[in-house]
């Protein structure tokens, strides 16, 4: 499967440091096809792609997980012997990782229940592999700054099945909700974190400093008992918080 490449409208933020990245995806033309994309990038933004590994399967990934410590991983759902949110389960169970990686979907896959899944099993993002070519650096770009990456019709995708589950009493809400309380102002960071919005998008909505919204979300984190952005925006969304 080929990439086809196009120049990113908007550019990424200033790192300091190449952001390390591994690509996991049985199809090894389709990986050589990132890492040609990526190296694009590289020629054209500010940001320098580093590309720490490939794997095949969820064996390898965690290996290379646990080896490298990339900052990104590309994951497709389909990889041999096992599934990519069989990856996203057992990577959220790594208490040794060194740093937690952002996840980004990169997937064949455009059916409610796989985007839902995916999702739910911790990825950061979530892109269709044929819309590769003009929304992935936007994507990138989202999940490197801590936001959460839905195309419209992902986005679209996702909450028609979080409505289903919780319209059939199917989903894995506890029975008794747990009494949280949260601030009127930490609520409000709370749904932005819910509608993908980055640290920088939040501080300038709030008028507040980046640091004071990394502290907000310090607390959120803590009252919701939860790693990451994308969990504290399921378990919200779960329970009702918002």
């Amino acid at each position: 499967m080929s990439v086809s490449m196009s120049t990113p409208q908007n550019p990424l933020p200033q790192f300091t440091e190449p952001i390390s990245v591994l690509l996991v995806d049985d199809d090894c033309e389709f990986r050589k096809g990132l890492q040609f994309l990526l190296t694009f990038y590289n020629s054209t933004n500010s940001a320098q792609f580093d590309i720490v590994g490939h794997a095949a399967s969820v064996e390898q990934a965690l290996v290379l997980l646990k080896q490298q410590s990339p900052s990104l991983v590309l994951l497709d759902l389909e990889l041999a012997q096992d599934t990519g949110i069989d990856f996203l389960l057992q990577k959220r169970n790594l208490s040794h990782q060194k740093k937690d990686s952002a996840v980004l979907v990169v997937s064949a896959h455009r059916e409610d229940e796989m985007i839902y899944r995916a999702m739910q099993a911790g990825a950061h993002g979530y892109v269709f592999k044929e819309d590769l070519s003009f929304q992935l650096y936007d994507a990138i770009a989202t999940v490197m700054q801590d936001g959460v990456y839905l195309s419209p019709e992902t986005t679209t995708s996702f909450f028609r099945m979080f409505n289903f589950y919780s319209g059939n009493g199917i989903s894995h809400q506890p029975k008794a909700k747990p009494k949280i309380h949260l601030t009127k102002r930490e609520k409000h960071v709370l749904q932005l974190v819910v509608e993908g919005k980055s640290n920088e998008a939040i501080a300038q909505t709030l008028v507040i400093t980046v640091g004071t919204v990394k502290c907000y979300l310090t607390t959120i984190f803590d009252k919701l008992k939860v790693k990451n952005r994308t969990e504290a925006a399921m378990k919200a969304l779960k329970l009702g918080l918002i």
